[in-house]
């Protein structure tokens, strides 16, 4: 394995920047895998990453990673003579210098969690289309699936709350944010939020997540999660009310998740869901005969069954 100092020279040109210009060409799937992949690390512990993942790590020529974000042991599925480029300290024009002068190599852009979720890879992407180079992402398990797994809950519950939110504190990207996205206008609708980068500022949102008109009380559940599923994993139990010293509490101002909502209740479900129920019909399964809880099979198959073949 070959690591490359992160300050080395960038060699981008202006040809290389991504344009502001729509992309009107109908997305396609690829036949072949890209030499591009932007791939989600998953929330941290090495074996959370996809099989699709690991799969294009262990093919990779070259991986960019994030030191500060991704554990060094996701590199353990690399290939000995991998090169390793560390992208804590290298800018996105680092990042295509290195994408335009390597065009037949297999990189791998490792993303913590999903790339999607606060990924910043839609410019790495415009980049790929103006250049015409092919290039995929594989989905990864996010910090926020991670947290409720850690603390055994799910985020959406009949009559607790069936929508989750993703936002953040605006901070030093206060222009990134768009009017009403913020944690204030997102409280009002007192569903599951779950806040992610916002560590360093937990008075700010505590105090966002109480504004005049919020759906929440200084009583509503919360929890807060730092570095989901590493080894030194923290999980605080709280209150809305609790949020800004429970932050406090765990030292940490990055790599944070709080999560938000009814949801998060110790009390049982006093509402099972109706997929499971047996008086509920659905695509596959009739509602049950009177007296009985056994699930009735109905004449749709599901999909990849084979109709010739018993199934048990």
């Amino acid at each position: 394995m070959t690591t490359t100092p992160p300050n080395t020279p960038s060699t981008a040109d202006p040809k290389m920047q991504p344009t502001a210009e729509p992309n009107t060409q109908p997305i396609t799937q690829a036949i072949t895998q890209p030499n591009i992949s932007f791939v989600g690390a998953g929330p941290g512990a090495a074996d959370l990453i996809t099989l699709r993942g690991a799969k294009r790590l262990a093919e990779a020529d070259i991986v960019i990673w994030a030191s500060s974000l991704v554990p060094q042991e996701l590199l353990n599925h690399c290939s000995a003579d991998v090169e390793v480029h560390d992208s804590a300290t290298m800018t996105l024009e680092d990042v295509l210098a290195l994408y335009q002068n390597n065009p037949q190599a297999k990189i791998v852009r490792l993303h913590s969690g999903d790339p999607s979720i606060y990924g910043a890879i839609q410019e790495q992407i415009d980049w790929c289309r103006t250049q015409n180079r092919d290039f995929e992402i594989v989905a990864g398990v996010t910090s926020v699936s991670a947290a409720a797994a850690e603390i055994g809950r799910e985020l959406t519950i009949p009559k607790r709350g069936q929508a989750v939110t993703y936002t953040r504190l605006a901070g030093r990207t206060n222009a990134s944010m768009r009017p009403g996205e913020d944690v204030a206008a997102f409280a009002t609708h007192g569903s599951t939020m779950a806040i992610l980068l916002s560590g360093a500022k937990p008075d700010q949102l505590q105090h966002d997540l109480l504004v005049e008109g919020s759906g929440y009380t200084a009583d509503t559940p919360a929890v807060v999660i730092v570095r989901a599923t590493w080894p030194d994993q923290q999980i605080v139990t709280t209150t809305v009310g609790g949020v800004a010293e429970a932050i406090r509490s765990t030292g940490a101002t990055m790599t944070l998740t709080v999560l938000v909502g009814d949801v998060l209740s110790e009390e049982p479900v006093d509402a099972r869901s109706h997929l499971y129920d047996p008086a509920y019909t659905t695509a596959y399964r009739l509602r049950s005969t009177e007296g009985s809880t056994e699930g009735r099979a109905s004449n749709k198959q599901t999909p990849g069954t084979n109709p010739d073949q018993d199934v048990a």
